[in-house]
């Protein structure tokens, strides 16, 4: 169970942080589509996507 002072803070943080939250939460489904969802073409796909992004960057 969390304390009333603990939601508080959690929600003003989360308040503060909201690009930071996004991120967070894409990176998590990102995670978890790639390990357990993802096919062989995704997984391709994917690996092309990220080489390409990684070349211009």
């Amino acid at each position: 169970m969390v304390s009333e002072a603990q939601q508080r803070a959690k929600k003003k943080w989360d308040d503060k942080n909201k690009d930071k939250n996004r991120i967070y939460r894409y990176r998590s489904y990102a995670r978890k589509f790639i390990r357990d969802l993802a096919t062989d073409d995704d997984l391709k796909e994917l690996d092309e996507l990220i080489d390409k992004r990684l070349r211009n960057a």
